[in-house]
């Protein structure tokens, strides 16, 4: 079992890990190619979707609805979903269980914690200020942030200038393949969680150093213990 003895920070990716934001994605998606005639995707097929981006997500829908992925036609989509994800981007998401009371506890022990995605930048904050998470992070990473967006290490470059600390002192959390290849090429070890958007395949096939089932068993995975916290018995 990997060794996490040396982490100092804490980065963790947004949808599929801290957000099942699925349901805002596919009804922003789904209302895009109903405008253009095309059929609409459903929320199952939309979550295996999700993780390259928003750009990414429109060209996979396009080429689901056997639409040409031009480069005219991406374009005209992208802003039918950008207008309707920017109505649905807080009603279309919520929390997964125990997150917040286990970013609180660590926040309690003095991690500095780091946001990491490829989900356009103006839909981040607005996101974690509804959600009531945002003030948990020293840094917040969005997808028009960085030339390179994950599974290019890049952004994780940029947490480790940041918040002044090596690689090895970095623990990045994440649900996809994106995730754990990004920390890999990075350096830095990674925690793969199960319960998120991963192409419908298994996140222990990426070979991060954990792979976790619930988001609170990052405490013990860190030496901390949740058992006195008594949020986690109400989320």
């Amino acid at each position: 079992m990997a060794d996490f003895s040396a982490i100092r920070g804490v980065a963790f990716d947004l949808d599929g890990t801290l957000v099942d934001s699925a349901p805002g994605l596919a009804a922003a998606i789904d209302l895009a190619l109903a405008e253009m005639g095309l059929p609409q995707a459903g929320e199952a097929l939309v979550g295996t979707w999700i993780g390259n981006g928003a750009d990414v997500l429109v060209q996979r829908a396009l080429r689901w609805a056997e639409v040409d992925a031009t480069a005219e036609h991406c374009q005209q989509v992208r802003q039918r979903f950008d207008h309707f994800y920017a109505q649905t981007v807080d009603s279309g998401s919520r929390l997964f269980p125990e997150v917040k009371a286990t970013l609180a506890r660590l926040a309690e022990h003095g991690y500095p914690m780091a946001l990491v995605t490829n989900k356009p930048t103006p839909f981040v904050a607005p996101l974690l200020q509804a959600l009531g998470i945002i003030d948990y992070f020293s840094l917040i990473i969005g997808g028009d942030d960085v030339v390179e967006k994950k599974p290019h290490p890049a952004p994780l470059y940029l947490v480790f200038g940041k918040l002044g600390l090596r690689a090895n002192e970095v623990l990045f959390v994440g649900d996809s393949r994106n995730d754990i290849q990004a920390a890999q090429a990075a350096g830095c070890p990674s925690v793969g969680l199960t319960y998120g958007y991963n192409y419908g395949e298994a996140i222990a096939l990426s070979h991060p150093d954990r792979v976790l089932e619930r988001f609170a068993d990052l405490l013990p995975a860190l030496g901390l213990s949740f058992l006195e916290n008594q949020e986690f018995k109400h989320e």
